[in-house]
């Protein structure tokens, strides 16, 4: 059994971790470490896991009683904790945060449809942000064939539980619902990361990612539509994309239109692709706390023990 432990195990992506652990054949979970709620049990904060758990949050642990940590507190919580920490020998980390995304202190980005290799011997793991996730996913092929040849529109709308568990202006029930707002237009942090790999793949790509994020009115899931110069017919494209994934066991080519309801309590990605005028318009589907943060990183961790990829994440889309 691989033993886990989690620091920062009260936010949506620890609750998420802990609902994937609980159920995983492979793990048992060492401990969950919360300052603010040491003591209490893991279901009474994350209320899904009532029946599942009877574990309780810690303020101390021992990292030698775990194989591998999860990092899921705050952005920019991982490094200071890092620095503060003596990892034993054999300890493995994976970093929920976007702290080591530009693969500093060792750590290789957990992107598997783009690193599958470097994960199964990495010891330290960057997870992806959700959005990147869902861009990247979108332009990869594209990148791999050294097509993408100008700049690259994208709009993308992203469920509240994006924005973490601590309430704000934006992501209260009265202010979000039946509402749509644009937010860091041009400018959002996950442009750095989604640069950085594509021109991994294809270094002579120097065009613009133009990124406009969107808040929805819904809990979870990432719908990106992106369009962008392409000399390829459709068919061509569609089997570019179909070979690209043909041994990703989560992201997949849609035959026809993809949405939001088909990947919502999955580790799924789903794409849909066609072409108009000269142009490759690309819609990629993903529930942000899965494939975008907690489902990912179980997905990252099996690889890094040598499991089946779908270990513990052969979850059903709540389709209704």
């Amino acid at each position: 059994m691989i033993r886990a432990g989690i620091i920062g195990g009260a936010g949506y992506t620890a609750g998420e971790l802990l609902r994937l652990l609980v159920n995983h054949p492979q793990v048992e979970i060492a401990f969950v470490h919360s300052t603010s709620n040491a003591g209490n049990r893991l279901a009474e904060v994350h209320t899904g896991l009532e029946g599942d758990t009877d574990l309780r949050f810690c303020a101390e642990y021992d990292l030698r009683a775990a194989d591998v940590v999860f990092l899921c507190s705050a952005h920019g919580q991982s490094r200071v904790w890092l620095a503060g920490q003596r990892i034993p020998e054999g300890v493995k980390l994976i970093d929920l945060a976007q702290d080591f995304r530009d693969e500093s202190e060792g750590f290789v980005y957990g992107l598997p449809e783009l690193n599958r290799e470097r994960i199964r011997t990495a010891k330290r793991v960057a997870n992806p942000g959700c959005f990147a996730t869902a861009i990247q996913l979108a332009l990869l092929p594209l990148a791999a064939e050294g097509l993408l040849r100008g700049d690259v529109h994208v709009t993308a709308v992203t469920g509240s539980t994006g924005a973490g568990v601590k309430p704000s202006a934006t992501t209260h029930f009265s202010w979000r619902t039946s509402n749509l707002s644009v937010y860091k237009a041009f400018t959002h942090q996950h442009l750095l990361e989604i640069g950085r790999n594509l021109r991994l793949l294809e270094p002579a790509f120097d065009s613009r990612i133009n990124f406009v994020p969107m808040r929805g009115d819904f809990a979870r899931g990432i719908l990106a539509s992106l369009y962008t110069d392409c000399p390829l017919g459709e068919e061509e494209l569609r089997k570019l994309y179909a070979d690209y994934y043909a041994s990703a066991p989560f992201t997949h080519l849609a035959e026809g239109a993809v949405d939001l309801k088909r990947v919502v309590n999955t580790n799924k990605a789903l794409l849909s692709v066609g072409t108009h005028d000269g142009l490759a318009h690309v819609v990629s589907v993903i529930d942000n706390l899965l494939k975008g943060a907690s489902g990912q990183a179980v997905q990252n961790m099996n690889l890094m023990f040598g499991l089946d990829e779908r270990e513990g994440l052969r979850l059903k889309a709540s389709a209704f």
